[in-house]
């Protein structure tokens, strides 16, 4: 006639078959015959999902598991409602989690699993609101694919770095070129600048210890000297 529930347990009272109240915690009376009680537990429900067989959008096959937390946030609809609520959320669970994967790409699944959980989550949370239990979170914990899939995915990520490494080299070329550009562009705007640019050049290669020092002399270098020659001829003549 008299229990006592925990401060985590509520009890679903019946009399005479038909719904009477909810009592809990502390110390409660139950009318024998008259009253029956059904026990509720209102603790955060921690349910592994067992692997499933997923088919993705781009047909990949994957088994994926996930882990779902949950709790009765009314016991009346929780008892009433539906006749086993653990077995009912983990088979929806599972069916759920099978119909968002199988929407996705396999890139999205192995990327995008925040977004994956938040709508796996707010899927459980509607369906369950019936039946008063309030899902609180959905984390997928492991995609299995099998050993083909990751080599394909191995070479796929290889070629990608490659794809990237061409393109910034080509990148840095372009702009080499046209800093080059830039930089002929000013020298060109007066007649010693190159030829003091030469031979800085020079004094830096001399610097390192070589007995033999292979330098290009340009053919505007030497036309200049010639007409400069030239001209040193012509003024004694005169």
């Amino acid at each position: 006639m008299f229990r006592i529930l925990r401060e985590y347990e509520r009890g679903v009272i019946f009399l005479l078959g038909r719904f009477y109240k909810v009592k809990g915690p502390g110390l409660i009376i139950v009318i024998p015959v008259l009253q029956q009680m059904v026990k509720v537990d209102l603790r955060t429900v921690v349910m592994d999902v067992p692997s499933q067989d997923v088919i993705s959008r781009d047909n990949v096959s994957v088994r994926v598991n996930a882990v779902l937390y949950f709790r009765v946030i009314d016991p009346q609809k929780a008892i009433i409602n539906v006749e086993d609520y653990l077995a009912a959320t983990s088979q929806l669970a599972q069916t759920t989690l099978r119909s968002v994967l199988g929407q996705h790409e396999l890139d999205e699944m192995l990327a995008q699993r925040d977004m994956l959980n938040a709508d796996i989550q707010r899927i459980l949370d509607a369906h369950t609101d019936s039946w008063g239990i309030k899902v609180a979170n959905v984390e997928i914990k492991h995609v299995d694919i099998n050993e083909s899939m990751i080599r394909a995915i191995a070479r796929q990520a290889e070629a990608e770095r490659e794809r990237r490494a061409k393109v910034i080299h080509a990148q840095g070329e372009m702009e080499a070129a046209t800093k080059l550009v830039e930089a002929a562009q000013i020298l060109g705007q007066e007649s010693n600048a190159i030829l003091l640019r030469y031979l800085q050049t020079l004094t830096e290669v001399a610097g390192e210890k070589s007995s033999t020092i292979v330098f290009p002399l340009p053919l505007e270098l030497l036309s200049g000297l010639s007409e400069r020659s030239g001209i040193a001829k012509a003024k004694p003549e005169g």
